[in-house]
């Protein structure tokens, strides 16, 4: 394998980040049954599959040779990326964009051990099948116009990318508030049923079966504070002064939040949308409720 120049490296690893878009969002929009844009970034390229193509390439030139070690090599190195990524994204961005939590043998859900030996076997398939046109094309192409190309598809790439990122971070921003308003209303919620508990307004509550959304949240608290004023109205006494003060902080609190449905449909711009519906396994633990209200804001707003 010939050793490249710099502008050569980075134009196969763009030839690799678009093929990759192109295999995944094929499958997706196949198993989903309609057109998928598929990856982090708006145009059609996906980073990971181009940095573990040229790191393939690398890791296996020691042993271009023997193809056992070449399936190691390939093993390892893929892996290796595949959790450093997965852990980065996850911590910047709060999210999971790929899960293997419900695959056998997996590591942390960033990794298995299924997709690990796959990496194996791509790895031999890239050194001595895929990429032998892609280099022979590469380097027909005269050196002044490679590099000329490369670096217009670098100016497209990174710009796409700053944009991608920065929408990414904006989610992230979106789930941690919807988080804390969550948490906020759950323990306004607590504290009225315990106020109307006390009262003899309610004989037993109910258990919560599942994790409301904001907005039955938002709904719930509306109807407590509804039935709170209608029964202070009729029997005042029952209520000291220190509780219907308690209840008029906690309405007050409650009115600065606005409605959940309009506030969060509004803050999805369309490039916050497409990743949303773009990346369908898109997981979270911490915010899972948060991120599925969001997804199905997007779905919603879509249609």
């Amino acid at each position: 394998m010939i050793h490249y120049k710099a502008f050569q490296w980075l134009f196969f690893f763009y030839v690799y980040c678009f093929l990759g878009w192109c295999f995944e969002s094929a499958y997706v929009s196949v198993k989903s049954r309609k057109l998928v844009n598929r990856g982090f970034m708006r145009g059609p390229f996906l980073p990971l599959y181009g940095s573990g193509a040229i790191m393939m390439l690398v890791v296996s030139m020691p042993f271009r040779d023997n193809v056992w070690l070449t399936y190691i090599a390939g093993v390892i190195g893929a892996t290796a990326l595949e959790y450093v990524t997965g852990v980065t994204m996850e911590a910047l961005f709060k999210v999971r964009y790929w899960d293997y939590s419900n695959k056998h043998f997996n590591f942390q859900g960033h990794i298995c051990l299924s997709s690990s030996l796959a990496w194996g076997f791509f790895t031999i398939l890239m050194t001595r099948v895929i990429h032998r046109p892609i280099e022979q094309f590469g380097l027909s192409i005269p050196g002044s116009v490679l590099f000329y190309m490369t670096a217009l598809l670098t100016v497209y790439i990174v710009i796409d990318f700053t944009l991608s990122f920065k929408a990414a971070l904006d989610l992230r921003d979106i789930l941690i508030k919807m988080q804390r308003i969550r948490e906020e209303m759950e323990r306004m919620q607590r504290r009225l049923d315990v106020i109307v508990a006390f009262n003899n307004e309610e004989k037993e509550q109910k258990k919560q079966e599942r994790e409301l959304t904001l907005s039955e949240l938002s709904f719930n608290l509306k109807q407590k504070f509804a039935g709170l004023k209608e029964s202070i109205q009729k029997k005042p006494s029952a209520y000291g002064e220190g509780i219907r003060e308690e209840i008029a902080e906690l309405r007050g609190r409650f009115s600065h939040y606005p409605d959940p449905q309009n506030n969060y449909t509004d803050m999805l711009d369309f490039y916050k949308r497409d990743m949303i519906r773009n990346n369908p396994t898109m997981a979270s633990k911490k915010f899972k409720g948060a991120l599925e209200e969001l997804k199905n804001i997007a779905g919603n707003r879509k249609r």
